[in-house]
């Protein structure tokens, strides 16, 4: 049964990405694709190298923000190895979703001895600002937005009343589990809990760490910049370099939502951005190709330097001893 869902967690992921991609196939025709592939080809090659150098900036401005975390633990892990294990989580993405937090925190326990429950705790923490983050973007572009989206609420027939019930039911049900949870003897419950004590502990560094701005600025940083890699890719694309910051937000939602939905985003990626920007005129044939000139520059890197990383990681720490 485990290697099932260890099979399942890796599959199925990739299976919605050639889903997507044999969606974004078959309702394009052949003319179609070759314009697509035209503007792809014909991207604006300075434009993709500034999005890269905005990414390297956030995952050098992410590495360097987790110390903040691991300090108030009693750990000082080296800059390098720092960063080398942040790109190791988005290589290892691409292949499991959500198993690089794991093994950065594997990797750390290994190369500085930071116990696994505490430095994986504080990985969930950094989610939770991420999270953050992505919610008050969501709330930015849903304000921006409003007329346009409750339009198209209203168009698929989705009522006030309907989404009020659907939130009651989240609630009472994350309630119902809480409670079970609590009152649960059985061994791997108790198990869980012990090693949900240690994730506590990491995540808790947020409220004891001393250097909360920081660490605050950071944060606006790192997601500045990923708005930045985003926004600077509409020059790559003749017919996209007139939207506005306000038309490529919800795009930019969009796209970090559909990253954890597949294999760091692949095929869902590009056909979301796609569709988001065809609400704001832009032809599906352009839209798509804005997508995937984003996902690929993107992949590229991460599979570039993640895969150096692996390769560095025990060289340099060899060199240290």
């Amino acid at each position: 049964m485990d290697r099932l869902k260890s099979i399942l967690k890796t599959i199925l992921p990739f299976a919605i990405g050639v889903f997507f991609i044999y969606l974004t196939i078959s309702t394009t025709s052949a003319e179609d694709q070759q314009r697509i592939y035209e503007y792809i080809k014909n991207a604006d090659s300075r434009f993709i190298i500034l999005s890269l150098l905005f990414g390297t900036l956030s995952n050098l401005a992410r590495a360097y923000r987790w110390k903040y975390l691991l300090k108030p633990l009693g750990y000082q892990p080296r800059f390098i190895n720092s960063v080398l294990a942040v790109m190791i989580t988005y290589i290892a993405n691409l292949g499991v979703p959500r198993s690089g937090e794991i093994l950065r925190a594997t990797t750390m326990r290994t190369y500085e001895k930071i116990p696994f429950e505490k430095g994986f705790g504080t990985i969930i923490a950094e989610r939770l600002i991420d999270l953050v983050f992505l919610f008050s973007f969501i709330l930015i572009a849903l304000s921006l937005q409003f007329d346009m989206i409750w339009s198209f609420l209203k168009v698929k027939r989705v009522d006030t009343t309907t989404l009020i019930s659907c939130f009651g039911v989240l609630i009472c049900g994350f309630f119902f589990l809480r409670y079970l949870f609590k009152r649960s003897q059985n061994p791997w419950v108790l198990k869980l809990k012990k090693i949900l004590t240690g994730l506590l502990e990491g995540i808790l560094s947020l409220k004891t760490m001393t250097h909360k701005i920081p660490f605050a600025l950071l944060s606006f940083f790192i997601w500045g910049m990923y708005l930045a890699m985003f926004y600077v890719i509409k020059w790559t694309v003749p017919e996209t370099d007139s939207l506005t910051l306000v038309q490529i937000l919800p795009a930019f939602v969009v796209g970090a939502l559909t990253i954890s939905a597949t294999n760091g985003g692949i095929g869902i990626y590009p056909f979301s951005v796609g569709l988001m920007l065809s609400v704001f005129g832009i032809s599906k044939e352009a839209g798509l190709a804005f997508g995937w000139v984003m996902w690929s520059g993107q992949t590229i890197m991460v599979i570039v330097i993640g895969s150096l990383a692996f390769f560095a990681l025990p060289l340099f720490n060899r060199r240290m001893r």
